[in-house]
């Protein structure tokens, strides 16, 4: 049976997100269509990158993705089908597919032609519903347009690093259920960089020098609950479950509490910056 996921901007209350699983079913008797998400705000690209790259994996290796942000087809926004990690993704080619494709070449590449025999100004409903259901039924991409070498490429996805090797400029991406932020920078990034030296993590008006591996990390559980103050609200820095640095309020509640998004003043696009301590040679410390 194919798999046919959906991630768009769409949100709950339009009928759009029904009428493109309407018109799968439509065309394909047997297939599952999965909702990654609706939720994504209004044309955020790097949101959606960020959630799709950790969501497809998790899929069988043949799925097809549909990506539905910033869909409309005009000069400067092709339609593509990909072909990445034996998974297949529709989308437009405004640079949604960064991060997957920074970190994993694309196997093939197609720029959609088949628009001049559709009518439409519902792209994903016309045009990518029409390409998933050929790919599910074993159709090839070579069919449906002609290939491309290279993908747009969003240049805030990726971090900025300084000649000196030892700062990372980075950005927010993400803002999750939680208020909690995530940056773009990785655990791997941080790694190369920083090769075990101690840092600060700086975000407008909050610092951090530690970064712990859960949530729960934070927490001196070796002390009696009643000792140990005030634990909700906790700031913290930590590797998510994604491999990315994301800035936290242990057990936060954006409606009651606050989170890391209102209490630090952080939004999408802000900058966090990372600052390494100098290298000091051998001969140095001898001195020292």
């Amino acid at each position: 049976m194919a798999i046919i996921t959906l991630t768009t901007d769409f949100g709950q209350k339009d009928y759009f997100a029904a009428a493109v699983k309407g018109a799968i079913y439509n065309e394909l008797d047997d297939v599952r269509i999965v909702d990654i998400s609706h939720s994504i705000s209004p044309f955020h690209i790097s949101e959606a990158s960020y959630i799709i790259k950790n969501a497809y994996k998790s899929f069988p290796k043949g799925s097809i993705h549909i990506i539905g942000i910033d869909s409309e087809l005009t000069p400067e926004n092709k339609h593509l089908a990909v072909l990445l990690d034996d998974h297949y993704f529709l989308c437009a080619n405004n640079g949604i597919l960064s991060l997957l494709a920074s970190e994993i070449k694309p196997e093939k590449i197609v720029e959609i032609n088949i628009h001049d025999k559709i009518e439409s100004n519902f792209p994903v409903l016309d045009v990518f519903v029409k390409v998933a259901c050929h790919i599910a039924r074993g159709g090839t991409l070579d069919v449906i347009g002609k290939n491309i070498e290279e993908i747009k490429y969003l240049k805030q996805i990726e971090p900025l690093i300084n000649s000196d090797k030892n700062q990372i400029i980075g950005h927010v991406i993400y803002i999750d259920n939680y208020g909690n932020v995530i940056t773009n920078i990785s655990r791997k990034l941080f790694e190369i960089i920083g090769k075990g030296r101690k840092f600060t993590i700086s975000a407008r008006m909050v610092t951090f020098n530690k970064i712990y591996e859960t949530y729960s990390d934070c927490i001196n559980f070796k002390i009696e609950k009643e000792n140990r103050g005030e634990e909700d609200g906790k700031k913290l820095a930590v590797f998510n479950s994604a491999g990315y640095i994301e800035l936290a309020i242990y057990k936060s509640n954006p409606l009651t509490v606050g989170s890391a998004s209102s209490l630090f003043g952080l939004q999408n696009r802000d900058t966090v910056t990372i600052k390494f301590e100098a290298y000091v040679s051998k001969d140095r410390k001898a001195e020292l």
